[in-house]
């Protein structure tokens, strides 16, 4: 039963809807896509507005670059298209990955991001990650490192090891982020001078 089923006697079904559909937000539970329904309701009209319109253009405008597959605007993205970057890639995840490492200011080379990470458990194979664009990548770059900064969880660390198992005979450096992160957590979640430290003590794999 959806929460909109169950707050339609009582909640007005235009605002029962914005609650049902808040709660499906990723860490949003009931109580909160309530409070953000009413915060919203009593906003000026205008304000509503720019959000819908803030939406809308999200979905409309931002793809995956087509080198990287972060998240851009346009292709290839900001980071791939500058040539100041350093000829190294750190693979991540999730695009909220890159944005976590960009705010240490400590790595100035370029991403991939694999949408994922390799879990059988789930169903997940490396055929269903973006591994064979970064094998492709690195056979046509040739970057002078790949560092693997999946998460350190079980499904991060398999990732891991088939990174380097799949990349090291074509010559690459593979390394991978020094101890000091939460074990079992996200690289959004850490704050910004535990992945800068992360990234100055990496080591070999």
């Amino acid at each position: 039963m959806s929460f909109e089923s169950r707050t339609s006697g009582v909640t007005a079904q235009p605002v029962s809807r914005l609650i049902d559909e808040l709660a499906r937000l990723p860490g949003v539970g009931p109580k909160t896509a309530s409070r953000l329904a009413y915060h919203i309701l009593k906003t000026p009209k205008d304000d509503a507005i720019g959000l819908a319109e803030a939406i809308l253009e999200v979905k409309e405008r931002i793809r995956l670059c087509s080198v990287c597959f972060n998240t851009t605007d346009i292709d290839p993205c900001a980071i791939c298209s500058n040539e100041g970057r350093e000829n190294r890639i750190c693979v991540v995840e999730q695009p909220l990955d890159v944005v976590a490492i960009e705010r240490t200011h400590e790595y100035r080379g370029r991403y991939h991001v694999l949408h994922g990470a390799v879990s059988p458990v789930d169903g997940i194979g490396p055929d269903k990650l973006r591994i064979q664009e970064l094998v492709d990548r690195a056979q046509r770059e040739q970057p002078d490192e790949v560092i693997v900064f999946t998460n350190l969880d079980l499904p991060g660390e398999a990732t891991a090891t088939y990174l380097h198992r799949i990349l090291t005979p074509l010559g690459v450096r593979v390394t991978r982020p020094a101890s000091g992160l939460p074990v079992g957590g996200d690289l959004e979640y850490a704050d910004d001078m535990t992945l800068g430290r992360a990234l100055l003590g990496r080591r070999e794999l």
